[in-house]
């Protein structure tokens, strides 16, 4: 499947990394060590948290608490948060700059985007569509894609000024995005229309709509670090769909545990981690043949809504 073959089976990566995965009912998230596939810390935050997106420099975690209207800033060194900050109402998806210098806050209840400055901890407001749910920022840092899922459309924001520059319709109720290493395309889940929309960030335009799983309520999407695999998470029928990119079409269909909306790949490509809400567990899925290796208990009702693996290796 993925150029990358998985060098050890369980859930473990070539490079020790993290996976933070927010617990939704618990207010917590829990800390799974990839090596060992086994959940070594378990950190308190905000009330609800969903959303979760990691630094450049592994340093620091950000968790949006949708219950609380605040940011959970998690130090990854000692694994405890050192700042909580308010933004918008009913925080989801967050997202942070290529430099670590901002971070991107979908206000699902408030219709807006929260800029949060990480060195100072100041925040900007930027309106977008109807009940943003993801967000995701171009490898350049440019430009901020916002999933507006009352709306059915995508904001885009220009980062240099915060301002939004055009608003691209997809499919129903979209969900989760993610955007290949290039930034060439930007893949869209589409809940409700059980597709995932293809944008062309070069025309802002959707130039492809892949049909997934029928009534498969698609929530959270990843793509491999070399670009050719897309991964979307179907909270309904418990399952992940495998996107070839060169084709936009999907090549398989990866049964997991109940209910995901989550899901990111390690950094060298060999493995997939998915959240599964319902059964409240963590599937680990070896790209190499698309099988599930591990599937790890953590807290209550787990969402890890956005991009939830960092590094270990900090130096």
């Amino acid at each position: 499947m993925v150029a990358a073959i998985a060098m050890v089976l369980g859930g473990a990566s070539a490079q020790a990394q993290n996976a933070y995965i927010t617990n939704g009912d618990s207010n917590t998230v829990s800390v799974i060590a990839t090596e060992s596939s086994k959940v070594t810390a378990t950190i308190p935050v905000g009330t609800k948290p969903v959303g979760v997106a990691v630094s450049p420099d592994g340093r620091h975690v950000y968790v949006a608490n949708n219950g609380s209207n605040t940011v959970s800033v998690i130090t990854t060194e000692n694994n405890t948060v050192t700042a909580t900050i308010p933004v918008g109402m009913k925080p989801f998806g967050l997202a942070v700059s290529p430099d670590g210098s901002h971070v991107y806050v979908a206000n699902h209840g408030s219709n807006t985007v929260s800029v949060i400055t990480t060195e100072s901890g100041a925040v900007a407001t930027v309106p977008v569509g109807t009940n943003p749910f993801g967000v995701v920022v171009t490898p350049d840092g440019s430009h901020v894609y916002v999933v507006n899922n009352g709306s059915n459309t995508v904001s885009v924001i220009a980062t240099a000024s915060n301002t939004v520059i055009v608003t691209i319709p997809v499919g129903n109720f979209p969900t989760g995005a993610a955007v290949t290493p290039d930034g060439k395309y930007i893949y869209v889940a589409n809940q409700v229309s059980f597709t995932v929309s293809v944008i062309a960030t070069a025309r802002n335009m959707v130039t492809a709509t892949i049909p997934v799983a029928v009534n498969s309520f698609s929530v959270g999407v990843a793509v491999t670090p070399d670009g050719s695999h897309v991964y979307v998470a179907n909270f309904s029928p418990n399952t992940v769909s495998v996107i070839e990119t060169a084709s936009n079409t999907v090549t398989a269909t990866i049964p997991v545990g109940g209910g995901p909306v989550g899901v990111a790949v390690t950094s060298d490509g060999s493995h997939i981690y998915v959240a599964n809400e319902s059964s409240g567990n963590v599937s680990v899925i070896a790209t190499a043949d698309n099988t599930v290796t591990a599937t790890l208990p953590v807290g209550f009702a787990p969402k890890a809504f956005g991009l939830f693996i960092t590094s270990v290796d900090h130096s």
